[in-house]
């Protein structure tokens, strides 16, 4: 039973006052509670504010964060873990600084970086080209007679423009290389799903059954080289001229189909990650919501406020992505549907818009590949 003791009577208190207190109850006596009552007695609760504190419940201090007040179910250590890594992340991403010219160094040492740089020129020579052609062509600014030098230079601005895009044509033979060699890596795997033993390591499957099984973007990518390589090697002169042009036009519908099923990709990603996304959300609204300040934090807000910054990232280069990837569909839908209205001012705003784009996200990459090596 629960029992609440009552202090002794305290001197200086009135006869009226004594002589109600010793009628009623006796001090040395305790409060029994009935054990019939809908209401159970009530167990003490410590309270979340020390005996120091008390003093300065209603000065400044009670806005400010208290060190007792912390609550029980915060993994402190691992709060302070994460909270030191982030630290460290910060002062040593400070620390670096990255040149942009060492990023265009490492990038301009691959093919892939080459064939931006030389798409950017290209367009934006093509572009220059555009409104050249179209001032010139005006009523309002026709001049009467055009001077030599820009005769010339036209000529070798166009000259130039289809000599970059032919040597962007031989940087990217033998592409076929990364989903022939994605092919062959799954040729190895034995039939059997179980632990391998050594029979089951020594036999591997036949090409033509992986390449039937292969994925189909896989499949579509190597095909798509293969006749990339054709067409280019056709312009060099050692395929005929008509086996060039259908190895290009089948090239140009593959790229049609690789557009769109990239863009379906993108779209499915985009949705998970925006789920994810809205996941996150959720979770930082009802803890925001629960009172938690920024010294209460559980260690799962750390986890979910970077998990959100992730998604964050990862959904802003989805967007530059299907962007590209709309560019390219309208050009490469000129090409396969022979379109001829409007047909060269389209193309070189999509080509120079996709290249732009490539490019950024081609810089991006190769910066953190720079910033972990320095890591």
């Amino acid at each position: 039973m629960s029992s609440i003791s009552f202090p002794a009577e305290q001197p200086g208190s009135s006869s009226h006052e004594q002589g109600f207190y010793s009628s009623s109850f006796d001090a040395n006596a305790s409060f029994q509670m009935n054990p019939l009552s809908s209401h159970p007695p009530r167990t003490p609760r410590p309270s979340i504010i020390s005996s120091s504190s008390a003093v300065h419940v209603y000065g400044q201090s009670i806005y400010e964060p208290q060190e007792d007040m912390e609550p029980v179910a915060v993994d402190k250590e691992y709060v302070e873990e994460v909270e030191e890594e982030e630290e460290e992340d910060k002062s040593q991403a400070g620390k670096v600084r990255i040149r942009k010219e060492e990023v265009w160094r490492d990038l301009f040492l691959t093919s892939n970086g080459r064939d931006k740089a030389f798409k950017l020129i290209q367009y934006s020579i093509r572009l220059y080209l555009l409104f050249h052609t179209s001032i010139s062509t005006s009523r309002v600014l026709r001049r009467p007679t055009r001077p030599v030098w820009d005769a010339e230079l036209v000529k070798r601005l166009r000259s130039t423009a289809s000599g970059l895009s032919f040597t962007r044509k031989l940087l990217l033979l033998f592409n076929w290389l990364g989903p022939l060699t994605a092919i062959k890596a799954q040729q190895s795997v034995p039939y059997s799903a179980e632990v391998p033993t050594e029979k089951s390591k020594k036999t591997t499957r036949p090409f033509l059954h992986t390449v039937l099984y292969a994925p189909p973007p896989v499949l579509l990518e190597l095909v798509h080289s293969v006749s990339d390589d054709v067409a280019t090697l056709s312009l060099l002169g050692l395929f005929g001229k008509k086996l060039g042009e259908r190895a290009g036009r089948f090239s140009d519908w593959c790229w049609l189909l690789a557009t769109l099923v990239g863009l379906v990709e993108n779209g499915v990603e985009r949705q998970m990650i925006g789920n994810l996304q809205h996941e996150v959300e959720s979770r930082l609204y009802s803890e925001s919501m629960s009172g938690a300040t920024s010294k209460s934090k559980p260690k799962d807000s750390k986890i979910d406020e970077t998990e959100l910054s992730r998604l964050r990232k990862q959904d802003y280069w989805l967007q530059i992505s299907r962007a590209k990837l709309l560019m390219d569909l309208i050009f490469v839908s000129y090409d396969v549907f022979r379109i001829k209205r409007l047909s060269e001012p389209v193309k070189t705003v999509a080509g120079l818009t996709a290249a732009i784009l490539s490019s950024l996200k081609l810089y991006h990459g190769q910066r953190n590949i720079i910033l972990k090596k320095l890591m």
